[in-house]
Protein backbone atom coordinates (compact mmCIF):
# COMPACT_ATOMS: atom_id res chain seq x y z
CA UNK A 1 0.00 0.00 0.00
CA UNK A 2 1.16 3.39 -0.41
CA UNK A 3 0.26 6.41 1.20
CA UNK A 4 0.09 10.45 0.08
CA UNK A 5 -0.67 13.12 2.24
CA UNK A 6 -0.94 16.79 2.04
CA UNK A 7 -2.12 19.52 3.92
CA UNK A 8 -4.91 22.20 2.87
CA UNK A 9 -4.76 24.17 6.31
CA UNK A 10 -6.09 22.69 9.53
CA UNK A 11 -7.00 19.32 6.91
CA UNK A 12 -4.67 16.87 6.01
CA UNK A 13 -5.45 14.94 2.99
CA UNK A 14 -4.42 11.08 3.15
CA UNK A 15 -4.67 9.19 -0.14
CA UNK A 16 -4.43 5.03 -0.30
CA UNK A 17 -3.49 3.29 -3.19
CA UNK A 18 -3.55 -0.69 -3.15
CA UNK A 19 -3.81 -3.30 -0.34
CA UNK A 20 -4.57 -2.07 3.62
CA UNK A 21 -4.10 -5.02 5.08
CA UNK A 22 -3.01 -6.14 8.80
CA UNK A 23 0.95 -5.06 7.75
CA UNK A 24 0.02 -2.16 6.16
CA UNK A 25 -2.26 -0.51 8.38
CA UNK A 26 0.38 1.15 10.46
CA UNK A 27 1.26 2.93 7.73
CA UNK A 28 -2.10 4.58 7.60
CA UNK A 29 -1.65 4.84 11.66
CA UNK A 30 2.03 6.76 11.11
CA UNK A 31 0.78 9.28 8.53
CA UNK A 32 -2.40 9.71 10.42
CA UNK A 33 -0.82 10.20 13.91
CA UNK A 34 1.79 12.70 11.99
CA UNK A 35 -1.14 15.10 10.29
CA UNK A 36 -2.29 14.90 13.75
CA UNK A 37 0.70 15.69 15.15
CA UNK A 38 1.66 18.50 13.14
CA UNK A 39 -1.92 20.73 13.18
CA UNK A 40 -4.13 19.00 11.11
CA UNK A 41 -8.18 18.97 12.98
CA UNK A 42 -9.40 16.92 9.88
CA UNK A 43 -7.84 13.94 7.95
CA UNK A 44 -10.23 13.56 4.82
CA UNK A 45 -8.75 10.06 3.32
CA UNK A 46 -9.47 9.79 -0.43
CA UNK A 47 -9.90 5.84 -0.86
CA UNK A 48 -10.14 5.74 -4.64
CA UNK A 49 -6.91 3.87 -5.27
CA UNK A 50 -7.49 1.24 -2.57
CA UNK A 51 -8.62 -2.03 -3.75
CA UNK A 52 -8.75 -3.70 -0.43
CA UNK A 53 -9.25 -3.16 3.06
CA UNK A 54 -8.80 -5.88 6.56
CA UNK A 55 -9.90 -5.67 9.71
CA UNK A 56 -6.96 -4.25 10.73
CA UNK A 57 -7.70 -1.59 8.50
CA UNK A 58 -11.02 -1.02 9.47
CA UNK A 59 -9.89 -0.73 13.14
CA UNK A 60 -7.31 1.86 12.16
CA UNK A 61 -10.17 4.18 10.65
CA UNK A 62 -12.29 3.70 13.66
CA UNK A 63 -9.41 4.66 16.18
CA UNK A 64 -8.50 7.57 14.09
CA UNK A 65 -12.22 8.61 13.78
CA UNK A 66 -12.70 8.50 17.67
CA UNK A 67 -9.38 10.44 18.29
CA UNK A 68 -10.73 13.41 15.91
CA UNK A 69 -14.27 13.45 16.92
CA UNK A 70 -13.00 14.09 20.73
CA UNK A 71 -10.86 16.68 19.41
CA UNK A 72 -13.96 17.95 17.39
CA UNK A 73 -12.42 17.47 14.03
CA UNK A 74 -13.87 15.04 11.11
CA UNK A 75 -13.04 12.61 9.10
CA UNK A 76 -14.62 12.10 6.49
CA UNK A 77 -13.81 9.52 3.33
CA UNK A 78 -14.35 9.81 0.05
CA UNK A 79 -13.92 7.90 -3.71
CA UNK A 80 -14.99 4.56 -1.80
CA UNK A 81 -15.84 1.81 -4.39
CA UNK A 82 -15.36 -1.97 -5.07
CA UNK A 83 -14.64 -4.23 -2.17
CA UNK A 84 -13.47 -1.44 0.36
CA UNK A 85 -17.43 -0.32 0.06
CA UNK A 86 -18.80 -3.77 0.36
CA UNK A 87 -16.48 -4.36 3.16
CA UNK A 88 -17.64 -1.32 5.11
CA UNK A 89 -21.09 -2.06 4.43
CA UNK A 90 -20.82 -5.32 5.38
CA UNK A 91 -19.13 -4.65 8.48
CA UNK A 92 -22.21 -1.40 9.20
CA UNK A 93 -19.37 0.95 9.67
CA UNK A 94 -20.23 2.99 5.90
CA UNK A 95 -22.82 4.99 8.30
CA UNK A 96 -20.41 6.05 10.81
CA UNK A 97 -18.28 8.17 8.20
CA UNK A 98 -19.08 10.87 5.86
CA UNK A 99 -18.61 9.34 2.41
CA UNK A 100 -18.13 11.82 -0.39
CA UNK A 101 -17.34 11.70 -3.94
CA UNK A 102 -14.46 13.94 -4.45
CA UNK A 103 -11.70 15.22 -2.12
CA UNK A 104 -12.94 18.40 -2.97
CA UNK A 105 -16.57 17.63 -1.66
CA UNK A 106 -15.30 16.47 1.38
CA UNK A 107 -12.96 19.04 2.19
CA UNK A 108 -16.15 21.77 1.33
CA UNK A 109 -17.97 19.80 3.96
CA UNK A 110 -16.02 20.78 6.99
Amino acid sequence: MTVECSSRGAVAVVKLSGRMDAESASQFDQACQAAIDGGAAHLVVDLADLQYVSSMGLRSFLSFAKILQKAGGRMPLCGMKGMVKEVFDLTHLTPLFPMFDSVEAAIESI
